[in-house]
């Protein structure tokens, strides 16, 4: 069953929600986790720049704090925990993968597919975090299992083609 996506004027209602819906990313009527991913990039390109690394990494910690508090407003406000509409998670475990991976094209591109792999999967125990934490903090936390998926992979592909 797909839910009704949120209005442009909820997107707007309450703070929480344009940071849970990804500044209007989340209202794409396809695939709004693909677009909160996309996201991640012009973010992280943009922090990178303009603080390094230590900036980048700091603010993937503080914006999985806001995460988790935008993602709990806006699942009770939407009657729906996790609803597809929410991409912050996926932008910031994005945004965490690409602290690790790095901002070459070919990189950013790799960790993407890779990424939405295991966010639309859900290999285990992702989907059992899903299903089981219906909060902000699982609302995050699938998607940082994901990240971790991919930074597996990633590492893995990197030590057996040297």
């Amino acid at each position: 069953m797909r839910l009704a996506l949120p209005s442009w004027r909820f997107l707007f209602s309450h703070p929480a929600h344009f940071v849970a819906l990804g500044f209007g990313a989340g209202l794409a009527p396809v695939a709004p986790g693909t677009f909160g991913t996309l996201l991640a990039i012009p973010l992280a390109i943009g922090l990178d720049a303009r603080f390094g690394d230590t900036g980048l990494l700091l603010a993937v910690l503080a914006f999985s704090l806001i995460g988790v508090w935008a993602a709990s407003v806006t699942g009770r406000d939407l009657g729906v925990p996790d609803h597809g509409a929410i991409v912050c998670d996926e932008t910031v475990a994005f945004l965490l993968v690409l602290y690790f991976v790095g901002l070459g094209w070919v990189d950013i591109a790799f960790a993407f597919l890779l990424f939405r792999f295991f966010d639309i999967v859900k290999p285990p125990p992702i989907r059992q975090v899903d299903a089981s934490l219906k909060n902000g903090v699982g609302v995050m936390a699938d998607d940082f299992l994901a990240a971790g998926y991919t930074l597996l992979v990633l590492a893995a592909w990197r030590r057996i083609s040297e």
